[in-house]
């Protein structure tokens, strides 16, 4: 066997095992997604719902609720971006990086310092590289978020945001995370969460008229009720946007691994068809040589009966 054959084979061999492991990981990436999707079912309605609740409570009072009542003059917010720990998923993590780095821009040319908290090894390393500060992170849970991961995350911002500026607290508070639509779309959003929106309708539809908010009775007061239901609504949504990251992600992995399989198998068909011409040249080669041979000792058996 000749040595160019020889390269080709090897070459075969090395990415008929990759084409393997890029099939297998798209295939625990497309069964991770179905998870993903009802956890992600099942929060989006408690998250609404609670954001409803709070909403009717403040907008229904006159209670100026620190976490629902705008700043005079906002100096500082902090912002939650929600990465990956993995890769091999395309541009996943650096798309929701790029989205997190345009509000980062927005707010400092509003005249607000930025305080950064990051979800995903991803994320921190994108920070870490390019030595900027980060307030605090997280990692190792973002391909199977809990309740609990959420309540561990928004713990620090709810405290920022009610500590008072001047001991290093936040005016705003803004979540950066990939939403999932659908299998082929994932999309970088950034909304802010504190303070809240009170002239958004979180029920309403992205067409028609809005519903209107219940009416609610407040005990002991307006003031108790918003301390109780804020945390509670900050966890909510982390524990969507973590959701809605977690399934984007599969979703990207399965897509890139989809894409990777197939190039492979494209490229295992070239280098087949390759290795056939190398080796037709070797067979050509061959024959050639038996033939001129087979002439050379014909024309030297006639030179001796001569």
């Amino acid at each position: 066997m000749g040595a160019q054959l020889r390269v080709y084979k090897r070459r075969i061999k090395s990415v008929t095992a990759t084409k393997k492991i890029t099939k297998a990981m798209e295939m625990i990436a497309a069964s991770r997604i179905i998870k993903a999707q009802r956890q992600v079912a099942a929060s989006t309605p408690y998250a609404t719902e609670l954001t409803r609740a709070v909403t009717a409570v403040a907008t229904g009072s006159n209670t100026k609720h620190p976490l629902t009542t705008e700043a005079a003059s906002p100096t500082r917010a902090a912002l939650l971006l929600v990465t990956s720990d993995r890769g091999l998923a395309g541009g996943y993590s650096a798309n929701v990086i790029k989205a997190a780095e345009r509000l980062t821009e927005r707010l400092r040319g509003e005249g607000k310092e930025v305080d950064t908290y990051v979800v995903g090894r991803k994320g921190v390393a994108y920070y870490a590289f390019r030595e900027r500060a980060v307030a605090q992170s997280w990692g190792g849970f973002t391909d199977n978020p809990t309740y609990q991961d959420a309540k561990t995350v928004a713990a620090p911002l709810i405290a920022a945001v009610q500590r008072d500026t001047a001991e290093g607290g936040v005016d705003e508070l803004h979540i950066v995370f990939t939403e999932f639509e659908s299998m082929l779309t994932q999309t970088p959003v950034a909304n802010r969460l504190l303070p809240l929106r009170l002239d958004e309708d979180p029920s309403a539809e992205a067409v028609g008229k809005p519903e209107a908010l219940p009416l609610f009775e407040f005990e002991p007061s307006a003031e108790g009720v918003l301390d109780a239901l804020l945390p509670r609504y900050v966890e909510s949504r982390i524990y969507n946007a973590l959701l809605q990251a977690a399934a984007s992600k599969h979703a990207a992995t399965r897509r890139a691994m989809k894409a990777a399989t197939d190039n492979a198998g494209e490229l295992i068909k070239t280098l087949g068809r390759l290795a056939n011409a190398a080796r037709q040249a070797e067979i050509t080669q061959e024959i050639s040589e038996i033939v001129g041979g087979s002439s050379a000792l014909a024309d030297a058996n006639a030179g001796s009966e001569k």
